[in-house]
């Protein structure tokens, strides 16, 4: 009479050796022996890929002095968007409508997210004028999304920052209406933070401030439990990353496949969330 067994056994000792903070990189085996009778064997190996380790002081995570002058910028002109939004805002005795316009704003700053997010993962390339950089950035998100979490303040924010500042300064000159700035200093703000709420997005609940969960759990800032999808292979959905409050919408409309059809057939592109065996005629 046979009597089932089941054992793990983990190939620890192999590993025993090397320095743990190199063990990440390994891909480990786990061999499961499953017995249902004397004569019959069968092995499963399972095998696991852990995280490559990121090391606190890579210089790619670490923010500079230019970081740090190109997010004081920006967080400086922002700011003296909203004050010239509130000043006017008692001269003119209006409130109702540059609260309106900073609504707007926070709205389509989560969708322009989106907009960014899907062209940045799907077109271009390192070589790309102006936004190569974040491109780059952006695929190496995907194959190391927790490194978002290890980089310092500035430098996770400098290169929205630097295009705030760029456009949101002349703004600040040339105009005066509160309404103008509600919008403006709404949409900014969200945008030259848009990449610290994404950061939140991967962040542990335990480790995260509460107000941060608070404000993911109410659907204000994009939630972690939704986010993670865009993390699930074809990366194709779930874009918006300021309050993800425009996902489903465009989603379940499928904006993103029908913008990719058409620079398909207009200019032969494929993007990148397409795997080979994409069947373009279901597109």
């Amino acid at each position: 009479m046979s009597t089932p067994l089941q054992t793990k056994y983990t190939l620890s000792p192999i590993t025993n050796n090397i320095p743990r903070c190199h063990r990440p990189w390994l891909l480990r085996l786990r061999v499961t022996c499953l017995s249902q009778s004397s004569h019959k064997m069968k092995l499963v190996v399972e095998q696991r890929l852990v995280n490559p380790p990121v090391i606190s002081t890579d210089p790619n995570l670490q923010s500079t002095w230019t970081h740090r002058l190109w997010v004081a910028a920006g967080c400086t002109t922002v700011f003296a968007s909203f004050t010239k939004s509130i000043i006017g805002a008692f001269g003119s005795h209006l409130w109702l409508e540059p609260a309106l316009a900073g609504l707007a704003g926070y709205i389509i700053a989560d969708l322009g997210s989106g907009v960014y997010h899907w062209a940045t993962d799907n077109y271009g390339d390192e070589s790309t004028p102006l936004v190569g950089t974040h491109i780059k950035d952006s695929q190496d998100h995907h194959k190391w999304p927790w490194t978002i979490t290890r980089r310092q303040f500035a430098n996770n924010l400098h290169f929205l920052a630097r295009g705030v500042t760029l456009i949101v300064l002349p703004i600040d000159l040339a105009f005066d209406d509160p309404v103008v700035h509600g919008f403006v200093s709404t949409f900014a703000f969200c945008v030259l933070f848009c990449q610290l709420f994404h950061a939140w997005a991967h962040g542990t609940k335990s480790k995260l401030p509460p107000l941060v969960v608070w404000l993911q759990d109410i659907g204000l800032l994009v939630s972690r439990t939704r986010h993670v999808s865009h993390h699930l292979a074809p990366y194709n959905n779930n874009y918006c990353v300021v309050s993800g409050a425009w996902n489903n919408v465009l989603d379940e409309s499928k904006v993103f496949e029908a913008m990719e059809m058409v620079l398909y057939l207009q200019l032969g592109v494929r993007p990148r969330s397409w795997t080979e065996e994409t069947d373009i005629s279901k597109c």
